[in-house]
């Protein structure tokens, strides 16, 4: 066993004061790279060394099973092996197998490991026809609920009050879902992961001898990464401790990126309102960054609400960090592989090098850049691009319109028509999940083909090649290479090396991020990402989606106070769109301007009559198809359609946007409507 100096003096001085505050109530805001696990694991070593707590007595909460095990190996290595370090839930559950049979006499109800087949069942008892991307989108609802401490009855209004949402469904219509799937939970006799807390709860509130006997066992309590507390985690912690306030809680507001699973960074700011005799440490000494990347991640936060403790770089003074514009998101991608080679040649080991976006859909031109330079890597937390179930379906739709040969001459309308078909639109999904998700890989897609399109001789037969190729080279597996991950993903993780891409306004913050609370978790959402470089850091974005693209996109509104002066300067000023007129190209000033798309003074250069009646004709075979307007025609078309008013099927051939399928399809049709 470790002596209690010696234990002492491997800290620093905020760290110390951590270990040495062995009596509760005590605080701990623990800044990125800080220590705080060493921390932690020194002040409970410390009091077993000292003979105030016993191993037994000690309980040590965290969020993740690998934290979990991390806290318990450091544990042993201290001479502390006997205290028990668990996630909330294997905490929880260990104490329910245990009490439930003497309190109700029969069996624990068997836990499912999943939420998806019972949904489906309490979708269709509702008449809803849920595909697997909605049932995981309820699943993550009804988890936020129940951990939220929200009954069915009661989730229209609060969801409504806090402006939570599934894509496709109503509060009303989410809440009977939720209540029917409780109704077929219970009689099947199954409990998921949220129940497990809620019915540890539920017994240690009702059965006094319960309580007892838990707070018998535990007396001391430790709990890491507190800003991620759900509700219902905070009053099982308060059941936990009875009354008691012998526990130390650690965390670190500015890295609160779960809220909206439920968590809440209050119980971790309000801490010392609740205790007003707590102990409070700030840990603000970063070991793991440069100065030069502390520096950009304090001002990241510096003068928001979402600053936490003023890192303090304590590491040797490293390269400067980067911010760089790339014309479009292959070039980004084509850059930072080129970059990754570079270190790759001068000794960098490839698992010490990460590439992190906001959204798992941006991963595949970075497999792509990879794989052509022969990069190895690993996507964290997502399968790879062309392994994930919507793009294989996608890809396999393409490939059987390629062999049927309806659609040589349009190969783009055809991959959006596919697509739409599988439930893909222009415009995606309001709401976050994974019918958002689904939905960024389908685009990711449209993407790819309006890349390719570009390409002399492109058809939807080489297209559907491309993909082959691309799904081949990115297939193989390794056991180590460049890390691809989300930010969420990255939690908790650090790379010698790191690019942070994708950095432009609707990415970073996320276009769903429609309040200032949740564009604030998307700050805190860039600052983990800084956090993870301990040596260098690169920051990038696209000006335009595709080559050859406008290049419109502004670099994320977060990096307005990091950017230097001349990269500042040579972007444009933000500033509203404006609509001009299509005729002349002024400004548009009125609505009713706006809305034909042409000034007042400006005669169309199209039949508008014609071109109403196209779009009402459109409308109607839209309707019939079941399939998107755009894909029958695009406004583009009609009004040149409206324009030319050809009257043969050659004529209609010479209008750019219809190929020969599209005549074969809709050419009759059209020509009448033009007659």
């Amino acid at each position: 066993m470790s002596s209690s100096d010696d234990l002492l003096s491997a800290l620093d001085p905020e760290q110390r004061r951590v270990a040495e505050a062995l009596r509760g109530p005590v605080r701990v805001l623990a800044g990125a790279g800080t220590g705080k696990t060493r921390a932690i694991t020194h002040r409970i070593a410390h009091g077993v060394a000292t003979g105030v707590y016993a191993p037994a007595e000690v309980l040590a909460v965290t969020f993740t099973t690998r934290a979990a095990g991390e806290m318990r190996g450091r544990l042993r290595t201290l001479g502390a092996g006997g205290v028990q370090a668990r996630t909330f839930h294997s905490a929880a559950l260990r104490q329910l197998r245990y009490f439930w049979p003497h309190v109700h006499g029969t069996e624990l109800p068997t836990l499912t490991e999943s939420k998806i087949g019972l949904l489906a069942t309490a979708a269709r008892r509702q008449r809803i026809a849920a595909d697997q991307a909605l049932l995981r989108d309820l699943a993550s609802e009804v988890e936020w609920a129940k951990v939220s401490n929200v009954h069915p009855d009661d989730y229209a209004r609060v969801a409504t009050a806090r402006g939570r949402s599934v894509t496709g469904q109503d509060p009303e219509t989410v809440g009977r879902v939720f209540g029917s799937y409780e109704e077929v939970k219970r009689g099947q006799g199954r409990m998921d992961m949220e129940d497990v807390l809620l019915l540890t709860a539920g017994i240690l509130a009702d059965d006094a001898r319960v309580a007892a006997q838990v707070r018998r066992q535990y007396k001391w309590f430790v709990v890491d990464e507190f800003q991620d507390v759900s509700p219902l985690q905070s009053a099982l912690l308060d059941l936990w401790l009875g009354g008691r306030d012998e526990i130390c809680v650690v965390g670190d507001p500015a890295q609160t990126i779960y809220s909206f699973a439920g968590a809440n960074a209050s119980y971790l700011l309000d801490f010392p309102k609740k205790f007003p005799q707590a102990t409070s440490v700030d840990l603000v000494r970063n070991y793991r960054s440069t100065p030069e990347v502390v520096a950009a991640a304090n001002t990241l936060l510096a003068r928001s609400s979402s600053r936490g403790v003023e890192l303090r770089a304590q590491r040797a003074s490293g390269p400067a960090v980067t911010y760089t514009p790339h014309p479009d998101e292959v070039a980004e991608a084509d850059a930072t592989a080129s970059a990754i080679a570079r270190l790759r040649d001068s000794g960098r080991s490839l698992a010490e090098v990460a590439v992190l976006f906001r959204i798992n859909a941006q991963s595949e031109a970075f497999e792509e850049a990879l794989s052509g330079r022969g990069i190895a890597y690993v996507v964290r937390g997502a399968k790879r691009f062309f392994e994930r179930p919507e793009v294989r379906e996608a890809v396999t739709r393409l490939r059987g319109a390629a062999r049927s040969g309806e659609a040589d001459d349009a190969m783009l309308e055809t991959v959006r028509g596919t697509l739409a078909g599988m439930g893909w639109t222009p415009e995606a999904p309001t709401a976050r999940g994974q019918t958002r998700d689904r939905w960024e890989s389908w685009q990711a897609l449209v993407n790819q083909a309006t890349e390719f399109a570009a390409t002399p001789g492109a058809d939807l037969n080489t297209f559907v090649d491309d993909l082959d190729r691309r799904a081949s080279e990115q297939h193989a597996p390794v056991a180590d290479g460049v890390t691809l991950a989300t930010f969420h993903a990255a939690k908790g993780l650090e790379w010698d090396s790191v690019f942070l891409c994708g950095l432009q306004d609707g990415t970073l913050p996320i276009t769903y991020a429609e309040t200032p609370a949740a564009v604030e978790e998307e700050r805190r959402l860039l600052y983990v990402g800084m956090t993870r470089a301990r040596v260098d850091l690169a920051l990038s974005w696209a000006l335009a989606r595709n080559p050859g693209g406008r290049g419109s996109r502004k670099p994320s509104r977060f990096l307005d106070a990091l950017l230097p002066e001349e990269t500042r300067a040579a972007e444009p000023r933000r500033q509203r769109k404006v609509a001009n007129c299509r005729e002349c190209g002024r400004p548009l000033s009125t609505g009713a301007e706006k809305k034909r798309g042409r000034c007042a003074a400006c005669p169309a250069s199209y039949d508008e009559e014609l071109f109403e009646l196209l779009r009402e004709w459109r409308r109607e075979r839209a309707g019939e198809e079941g399939v998107p307007a755009f894909v029958v025609f695009t406004d583009a078309t009609l009004q040149l359609i409206a324009e030319h008013k050809p009257r043969t099927a050659d004529a209609l051939l010479r209008i750019s946007g219809i190929g020969q399928s599209k005549l074969d399809r809709y050419g009759e049709d059209v020509l009448a409507v033009v007659g």
